[in-house]
């Protein structure tokens, strides 16, 4: 490296603003270089489908760092003006506006873009998936107007924008291609307390249901075909999952499978190249296993790993990956990686709405979600990986300190 060393990184997300922040933080003294292909600085997405979509928190509440404080911490901004490729040789950046910018080292956080169906009608007008800050823009501002909402997808992102819809007056109708929604993450007990929680507010949530198509009036999405059945939709939003923005690593020669394939210091296949975020299959030195990980907590971590890993540092990947959710009432932090024939236990009355559910292998914990009870997650993940009597879980007089 020169005695200016340029780290630049691409993809001014959540993983980006963490990376550049803890560069400085570190005592990294060369240049930077933040590149987005939005035209906003980075913020943070989980309120979009929350507060933010709700009307309950403002734009400037998402923004990682005021728009100050990029100059003041003399990183170069390049918004709106996407890469569209890297020279790996000549360790050059090529933007979408033709500027070229030379790295020493070089973050890949370029993120994840939502799926689409391949059905007829999703280009009509009211056809939205959710992903950046003018989606949860558009979206909220049809519920003003709209009477129906259709989601196509009862994920977390879809089961979020019913209960935001349901709480601006839409009617909400909820589509699952699966017999349970949620159920590959959370299992069929306990999946089936969202299916309630939603049913119970008004959306009708429907299973085992395949979308064909999507009809409109003049170019204006006005119902969604299901089997024979026509249902009514002002809107339409799709949340079908993501699927992770390694098209700059392929085409540069970077390993990439199901995202970018890293190591236990989010090094890729280059030396000089590292990813961080929802892009990056990285290898978790704790779970001996590759993740792909797509929520704001991982982001945040990895962010500030992988720059520490460009400065020369020794510490890996080995946290156990966390997510949370609102929606209606119900707040939930969720950590660990449950499999699909773990054990679960519950803590407490499901039907109280405040519970604790802990999934264990051969009696040892590999997940835990606290629902509607507070300042426990931190006790949940020092359970991760230990031996625990199933029946001292499941009694909620003993504390879980004490396991």
């Amino acid at each position: 490296m020169t005695d200016q060393p340029r780290i630049v990184v691409i993809g001014a997300g959540l993983a980006a603003a963490k990376a550049i922040e803890t560069l400085r933080d570190e005592g990294f003294d060369g240049t930077i270089a933040l590149i987005g292909d939005e035209p906003e600085a980075p913020y943070e997405r989980p309120a979009l489908s929350k507060g933010y979509l709700q009307g309950a928190s403002a734009s400037e509440d998402l923004f990682v760092h005021p728009d100050s404080w990029y100059a003041e911490h003399r990183v170069d901004t390049t918004f709106g003006d996407p890469a569209v490729s890297i020279d790996r040789d000549a360790r050059t950046v090529l933007l979408s506006s033709g500027a070229t910018i030379g790295y020493d080292q070089l973050l890949l956080a370029t993120g994840s873009r939502p799926n689409m169906l391949n059905i007829p009608g999703v280009d009509l007008a009211g056809v939205f998936t959710l992903r950046q800050v003018s989606d949860s823009d558009q979206i909220r501002a049809a519920f003003t107007d709209a009477k129906s909402l259709v989601v196509i997808g009862a994920g977390w992102i879809g089961l979020e924008v019913a209960a935001a819809a349901r709480g601006a007056g839409v009617d909400v109708t909820v589509l699952e291609y699966a017999a349970n929604p949620l159920e590959r993450v959370l299992g069929e007990q306990v999946a089936s307390h969202y299916v309630a929680l939603h049913r119970g507010n008004g959306v009708d949530l429907r299973t085992s249901t395949s979308v064909t198509a999507i009809e409109g009036v003049e170019g204006r999405v006005s119902s969604v075909r299901v089997g024979e059945e026509t249902l009514a939709a002002d809107i339409v939003v799709v949340g079908v999952g993501v699927s992770p923005s390694a098209e700059l690593a392929a085409d540069a020669g970077l390993e990439v499978d199901n995202g970018i394939v890293v190591d236990e210091h989010l090094r890729t296949s280059d030396p000089l190249v590292f990813a961080a975020g929802d892009v990056a299959n990285a290898y978790n030195a704790t779970l001996r296993a590759s993740l792909r990980v797509e929520h704001w907590d991982n982001a945040i971590r990895q962010g500030k790993l992988a720059a520490k890993s460009m400065l020369g540092g020794e510490a890996v990947y080995d946290w156990q990956p966390y997510f949370f959710t609102d929606q209606y009432d119900l707040g939930m932090e969720y950590v660990g990686r449950r499999s699909a024939d773990d054990d679960v236990v519950i803590r407490g009355d499901m039907s109280s709405g405040a519970f604790i559910a802990i999934w264990l292998r051969d009696r040892v914990v590999t997940a835990g979600m606290n629902v509607n009870i507070w300042d426990v997650n931190d006790d949940l993940r020092a359970l991760i990986g230990r031996e625990v009597d199933p029946d001292a879980l499941a009694d909620s007089e003993t504390p879980l300190t004490a396991l």
